[in-house]
């Protein structure tokens, strides 16, 4: 059997899967009671209202980045929005190709994936932004002394493979008159950080918010330096939440009431982070629960920032990041970024 009929045929099973689940929640959706009153103020009896069937695709294992979902779901904000909302793990391929097939109403991920999806014809959309500020940098542990780009040279790198992890890297060392060559790229993919650089990695891209919490939870001290601080056009969205063209041109009212509810789980878990942590344990119990509740501790006041609201995208963020994007080689056209992103449905 040949790769791509091997691909093909694993792409359709995993379709077939999504559907079975998505049949299985719709034969045990329910119903939401609404209340209505007559024309002089009195109250009526309760009336039944089918809630509107919805699914949603991590990108990860449930974390930190999630919690406004899981908030909401457990708060009621989606069935009182009248969504019956059914959260999906992730693909394997990620969970653009997913929404776009139709097999998940909404999504999470990154700026990037949606600009290259759009820039290779696949009709996505962000229509939200997770966090206001990006957490992700180079790490290291404080032994290795690395504390400026300049210190990567001669250095080993655990990568996890990607074209933006490269291309960013590249870009970060030509910044700082280091030869990229000089730098030994070692896939890792997504093996722990702190197994890696006790062993032959030096140094490794994570997320603070996870990977750097965790070393305060362990009593690790690590270097940290964020991307947005080598050059701001790093500082670009991820996570974002998404939608399909077809979805938000179909079902406008769907992905209105979607964004609302999820804005209210996110605007709770910036107030409430104690409790909101606790929601999300409770959704994902297999994860360490010290972590959990100090990222979300970190995370919170970050998902909002200093924005007027949560979810705002600025345009011009969107603009510089996919100009980069195409002078890097990540995309081959010029992807406008008013297809790319909307505020449109935030509350």
């Amino acid at each position: 059997m040949s790769k791509k009929l091997s691909a093909f045929l694993f792409f359709i099973i995993m379709l077939m899967l999504v559907g079975c689940n998505q049949a299985e929640e719709s034969s045990q959706g329910g119903e939401a009671e609404t209340e209505v009153e007559s024309e002089t103020g009195e109250e009526l009896p309760a009336e039944s209202t089918e809630l509107m069937e919805a699914t949603f695709i991590l990108d990860w294992v449930p974390n930190t980045n999630h919690t406004g979902i899981y908030v909401a779901k457990e708060k009621g904000y989606f069935e009182e929005e009248g969504i019956d909302l059914t959260i999906i793990e992730p693909a394997m391929e990620g969970a653009v190709p997913v929404v776009a097939a139709g097999q998940a109403d909404f999504g999470i991920g990154s700026q990037t994936g949606v600009t290259i999806a759009r820039s290779t014809g696949i009709p996505v959309v962000s229509i939200a932004a997770v966090i206001q500020e990006h957490t992700s940098g180079f790490a290291s542990p404080v032994e290795k002394d690395i504390t400026s780009p300049e210190d990567f040279e001669g250095k080993t790198y655990g990568g996890f493979g990607g074209a933006e992890e490269e291309a960013i890297l590249d870009t970060v060392l030509n910044q700082h008159g280091v030869d990229p060559s000089s730098v030994d790229n070692v896939i890792v993919g997504s093996a722990d950080f702190f197994a890696n650089t006790k062993r032959d990695i030096d140094f490794q891209w994570i997320f603070y918010g996870w990977t750097g919490i965790e070393a305060e939870v362990r009593g690790e001290d690590i270097n940290m330096i964020y991307l947005k601080d080598i050059d701001p056009v790093f500082n670009y969205y991820s996570p974002v939440i998404f939608s399909s063209e077809a979805v938000i041109e179909e079902q406008p009212e769907l992905v209105e009431k979607f964004v609302r509810a999820v804005s209210k789980g996110y605007e709770f878990a910036v107030e409430q982070p104690s409790e909101a942590a606790e929601i999300l344990i409770a959704a994902s119990p297999e994860t360490n629960e010290e972590l959990i509740r100090a990222s979300q501790e970190w995370l919170s006041p970050r998902y909002k920032g200093d924005a007027e609201k949560w979810g705002i995208q600025e345009e011009h963020i969107w603009n510089d990041f996919s100009e980069w994007m195409l002078e890097a080689g990540l995309i081959e056209t010029e992807v406008p970024t008013e297809e790319a992103m909307t505020n449109t449905f935030l509350p």
